[in-house]
């Protein structure tokens, strides 16, 4: 059996919503690309509803993300238009 890798294990698709960023204790880890992202994120100022929408807020999130270099748990790409999930 082969292992799961963590990108299998996120459903990028739920992540959207308001995202805080954090140095620590993050609920996943990602890393911003310009091409071959996993995840296409545009950023909006309200009602962040559809998949790849997110809301950068101080408090009360629905994510925790921190930026990293290297092992991500996922890469994001930030977009003008057509958000959500890139496989």
């Amino acid at each position: 059996m082969l292992p799961i890798t963590a990108k299998e294990q996120v459903n990028l698709a739920k992540i959207r919503g308001r995202i805080q960023w954090v140095n620590s204790f993050p609920d996943y880890k990602v890393k911003i690309v310009n091409s071959f992202a996993d995840l296409h994120v545009r950023l909006v100022t309200s009602f962040p509803d559809d998949p790849g929408e997110w809301q950068i807020v101080n408090s009360f999130p629905n994510f925790k993300i921190q930026i990293v270099d290297s092992f991500p748990d996922f890469t994001i790409k930030y977009v003008d238009s057509f958000p959500g999930v890139k496989r």
